[in-house]
């Protein structure tokens, strides 16, 4: 038995053996982690870059800010006016959530400044009404994964320029609908299968009117989001750095408490998804990945071309940035494969790879996932360990239908229609 084979089951060992033992994932796949570079002859230092300073930065930035928001009832006070806006139509809040997701991502920031304040608005609006919040959250995260391809993102514009250079036809439009075809698909199943259709709003609901008006410092703290957003977007900031910037000018002027914000940070989920980072890491560097990669290649025929590649880009996605490595990686792809396979079009190949790297990204491994947990970490009360790793699982168990939908509608043939 290789390496690679040993180190992708030690890998899904790890997870099942936290989940029975109410252990932090996390900190028992770095301890696996110390013990398997030992046993593959991988240096301390390697092993250690397997901690994400990216993610860290991102996760305990965002979460940081808001946590200080939240201190000042700012979001729990817009969810309320969000939902007496839409009264006993309580039906329209998931369709809100997908919508606000794709439309920040689409009009040009694309899908991470989007993953900054996605989940804790979903978190908190689905606590305010009654619907689970990781579907609440899935679905936003999703809605920004599909509007994340639209021309003027910098993904959309990445995507663009490699067919180009390949002298292949721009079907970013085409990825784009194909992308809303699927993500509106997993979105209703997360809604069916969360039961989001028994959440009722109880007697009048709650009126615009009995809502009190926003203070000034939940309006300042408000204020802090569209600034990190701003800096994302316009000065090309880190959304981590961004993050930590607005929040400690916050704590400068006393919109919120320095050491109760600090507290309220949740560390658990931050070591749980980093930890896990570590090890996967391990399972990449000794071929765990591109076993998989490789055994799906193998079969690849003008049917199966499509769904290979959506699973494939999940597979990358998981150890991997979707915009840093794997649409760089598997778009120069196309081309060579739609000469030498046949029967296959560009549109089918990008749209699958497109929506692969995407969707992937709710796996808690990933940064969509990551944050859904943090979110849930920071806003839900009584967040216990044995909750958080039941998530854990979840999302990851969500990540990888997403990839077999991904998959089946690229086999059905729904990428190539448009």
């Amino acid at each position: 038995m290789g390496t690679d084979v040993i180190a992708l089951i030690i890998f899904v060992t790890v997870v099942i053996i936290a989940f029975f033992k109410k252990m932090n994932v996390g900190l028992l796949s770095i301890a696996v982690a110390v013990v398997l570079g030992r046993f593959f002859n991988i240096e301390d230092k390697v092993i250690i870059s397997g901690f994400s300073t990216s993610l860290f930065t991102t996760l305990v930035g965002i979460t940081f800010l808001f946590t200080i928001v939240n201190s000042t009832g700012a979001l729990e006070l817009g969810a309320k006016k969000i939902v007496s806006l839409v009264g006993k139509k309580i039906w329209l809040i998931p369709i809100f959530v997908y919508m606000a997701g794709f439309i920040i991502a689409a009009v040009g920031p694309g899908a991470i400044p989007a993953l900054a304040i996605i989940p804790p608005i979903a978190v908190t609006l689905a606590l305010q009404v009654g619907y689970h919040p990781v579907m609440l959250s899935l679905i936003g995260v999703t809605g920004l994964m599909a509007g994340r391809m639209t021309p003027i993102t910098p993904e959309g514009t990445l995507i663009s320029g490699i067919l180009t250079a390949q002298g292949l036809d721009d079907v970013i439009v085409s990825v784009l609908i194909s992308n809303i075809i699927m993500t509106v698909t997993f979105s209703c199943i997360v809604y069916i299968v969360y039961k989001g259709y028994r959440v009722k709003q109880n007697g009048e609901g709650l009126k615009l009117s009995d809502t009190p008006k926003f203070t000034a410092h939940q309006l300042i703290s408000l204020s802090g989001i569209l600034v990190m957003l701003l800096l994302i977007i316009f000065v090309k900031m880190n959304v981590g750095l961004a993050a930590f910037l607005v929040a400690t000018t916050l704590i400068f002027f006393k919109i919120g408490d320095e050491s109760v914000s600090l507290k309220n940070i949740p560390w658990g989920t931050v070591m749980l998804v980093l930890g896990v980072g570590v090890l996967m890491n391990i399972v990449d560097l000794v071929g765990g990945i591109d076993l998989l990669s490789s055994v799906l290649s193998s079969i690849m025929r003008p049917r199966t071309a499509a769904p290979i590649m959506g699973i494939t880009a999940g597979l990358l996605s998981w150890v991997s940035s979707a915009l840093g490595v794997v649409y760089p990686t598997l778009i120069p792809t196309v081309g060579g494969i739609v000469e030498s396979v046949g029967g296959v079009t560009v549109t089918e190949l990008v749209a699958a790879i497109a929506a692969g790297g995407s969707c992937a990204g709710i796996s808690p491994a990933s940064t969509g996932g990551a944050l859904i947990l943090a979110a849930l970490a920071s806003n839900k009360e009584n967040f216990t360990k044995e909750e958080e790793g039941k998530v854990f699982v979840s999302l990851f168990l969500w990540a990888v239908f997403a990839l077999i939908l991904i998959a089946t509608l690229a086999f059905l043939g729904v990428f190539g229609m448009f």
